[in-house]
């Protein structure tokens, strides 16, 4: 990958990731839904936190002097959050009231962590 391809492919995830960042605070009961039940505390600092995570990653992202950790820090970021991704697909796969197309998307997403894991990391590899 070209250093070129590998500030595209930083950028984009950063884009990607600031959008979710803010998102989690535009609409926090969305994400709220998605914080595993398990998880002791409220589901909305769950949400706030994480929320901040994507807002600082996307900025290490962004920036060609931090996008060494930046990307280090989104592929763990991306890893951390595959076991509330599996956690939703499993509450709304099993439920008779979810619907085929919401069922369909929630178990597409999970390989989707593939990529972006080796996005980051092809980030991370190639910075400045």
């Amino acid at each position: 990958m070209t250093q070129h391809n590998s500030q595209a492919a930083a950028l984009r995830l950063s884009v990607l990731l600031g959008g979710a960042g803010i998102l989690h605070f535009v609409t926090p009961q969305f994400f709220d839904l998605q914080v595993p039940r398990a998880l002791p505390g409220k589901a909305r600092t769950y949400t706030q936190v994480s929320g901040i995570a994507e807002l600082a990653v996307a900025t290490t992202l962004a920036i060609p002097r931090t996008r060494r950790v930046g990307g280090a820090l989104a592929a763990a970021l991306f890893v951390a959050v595959f076991p509330a991704n599996i956690d939703l697909a499993r509450r709304y796969v099993g439920n008779p009231k979810t619907s085929p197309a919401v069922k369909a998307a929630l178990i597409a997403r999970l390989p989707l962590q593939i990529p972006l894991v080796t996005e980051a990391l092809k980030a991370r590899r190639d910075a400045p």
